[in-house]
């Protein structure tokens, strides 16, 4: 698996293990440990090193890093680091700060060694998991798709691999692995289906529930690479810009088939500085398609309003040319926007047939 995985990212010159000392990172520790002895990967030259993260979130956190680095460098992986963070305590909630504050741990790591290529030890248990977890939240297409084989830097050749295989391999290397009290806790959703649904599910419809979790993965994450492609390369084709706002016209997005219409709507909201809104604020967003004259504004997370100025509204609007407007979108009904025409950014006439959807970032509130 590891060596189709090299194979496919171009054989990677310096690869970067992430071990938390477990089951599955010391499995492909031991694993990555092989092509370091040999020296190569199918005739391709390789060096392999690794990193421990200790988010310092458990008593003894750093014993924990220090005993796995030792493992590593016994191994044979050079060089071998040990990487302190703090996880944020507000914000985002525990397990998303702390993957946040690992991955820039790892980033940082991979820069410092001229790695290539990061390996992740995710199996197949973590990927049905991913896709459980994306069905509770009630999430699109990627976030059911799961984590990617290969994502930039980021490799997970074990994502075809159970977690008791990754036991046996540890076993069959006589490598004692640590395992986290956090993974068994049920204070944390991801310790809750791993502890309790994926068995139940397993029981009550049989074996083979995880393999066909992940299977679901593999085949979402083709349809959302090519859901993305064409959604990419529509909002290109139609978007305008106008200083710090743009808009899309509202016929064309009406013409969209509904897949491609609402991430067209994200993916503005993004390109003003806008976060990936939820379902509900793109559905609030779409409905002032099927509004009568100009409305909004619909507030989308991450500081960005829509508008929708109707057709009538855009054609008594002065040209470029003639206006030094201030670019203010109105956020009131259609009753009021003939008297603020002129404060209004100037908008070209030419090619105007329809109505547009306007994304317009929000200064935020002065100190």
């Amino acid at each position: 698996m590891l060596q189709d995985a090299l194979a496919q990212a171009g054989y990677p010159r310096h690869l970067l293990v992430a071990c938390s000392g477990g089951p599955d990172s010391l499995a492909l520790a031991a694993v990555a440990a092989y092509f370091a002895r040999r020296g190569h990967v199918d005739g391709h030259p390789v060096t392999v090193g690794a990193v421990v993260v200790d988010h310092q979130l458990q008593e003894g956190s750093a014993q924990v890093a220090a005993q796995a680095a030792r493992v590593l460098q016994e191994l044979g992986l050079a060089p071998v680091e040990i990487r302190t963070v703090t996880v944020a305590t507000a914000g985002t909630g525990p397990e998303a700060a702390a993957r946040e504050a690992r991955h820039a741990a790892l980033e940082a790591a991979a820069g410092n060694q001229g790695a290539d290529a990061i390996l992740l030890g995710h199996t197949l248990d973590d990927q049905a998991e991913q896709v459980l977890l994306g069905l509770a939240r009630g999430s699109g297409t990627r976030s059911i798709a799961g984590m990617r084989p290969a994502r930039g830097k980021l490799l997970r050749p074990f994502l075809g691999l159970r977690r008791a295989e990754t036991e046996e391999i540890c076993a069959a290397e006589e490598l004692d692995p640590w395992h986290d009290p956090t993974n068994s806790d049920p204070a944390f959703a991801r310790s809750r289906t791993r502890v309790e649904v994926l068995p139940h599910l397993e029981e009550k419809l049989g074996p083979g529930v995880a393999e066909s979790l992940a299977r679901t993965a593999s085949i979402l994450q083709l349809d959302a690479d090519y859901l993305e492609e064409v959604a990419e390369s529509t909002f290109t084709s139609l978007v305008e810009r106008n200083g710090p706002e743009l808009t899309l016209p509202e016929d064309a997005l009406r013409s969209l088939a509904p897949a491609i219409r609402f991430r067209v709507i994200a993916k503005a909201a993004a390109d003003v500085g806008g976060q990936q809104p939820s379902y509900q604020r793109l559905l609030a967003a779409e409905a002032l398609l099927r509004r009568q004259g100009s409305a909004g504004p619909v507030e989308l997370p991450g500081g960005v309003s829509v508008y929708r100025l109707s057709l009538a509204q855009l054609e008594h609007l002065p040209s470029r040319d003639s206006t030094d407007g201030d670019s203010s979108v109105p956020g009131s009904p259609a009753a009021d926007s003939a008297s603020r025409a002129d404060k209004r950014a100037p908008v070209h006439r030419e090619g105007i047939r329809c109505g547009k959807l306007v994304f317009r970032p929000q200064k935020p509130p002065a100190k």
